[in-house]
């Protein structure tokens, strides 16, 4: 049995076709998200936190990150992280409104009549 030029070429092609679909399936699984391993015992300035994610395992813990996206694991029974996590849910904080009087605008001069 002879192998013409073309049937080479489709061999050659589906095997390069099945490596390239192996290396993408194992490629394309989604990365694990960061994990809390060790906690901090610091507590956070609220106001530079954006939000939080919690975990339960390797360990129990609250993971916030903030304005700059660092990401700080801390104990989540502590009280000032359960206040932390009551701000956080409340939403942005809305910044106070502008008293300054708003002015209106010129009326446009009303065109003068053409005299006959």
């Amino acid at each position: 049995m002879k192998l013409h030029a073309t049937d080479i070429l489709v061999i050659f092609w589906l095997g390069l076709f099945a490596v390239s679909t192996v290396r993408g399936s194992v490629a394309s699984q989604i990365a694990p998200k960061s994990a809390c391993v060790d906690l901090s015992t610091q507590e956070l300035d609220i106001r530079r936190l954006v939000k939080y994610e919690t975990q339960h395992i390797p360990v129990k813990a609250v993971m916030f990150i903030t304005k700059r996206g660092i990401k700080i694991c801390v104990q989540p029974d502590l009280k000032w992280v359960q206040d932390a996590i009551k701000f956080l849910d409340k939403g942005p904080v809305r910044r106070r409104p502008n008293n300054k009087p708003v002015s209106k605008p010129k009326p446009k001069p009303k065109p003068k009549p053409k005299g006959n």
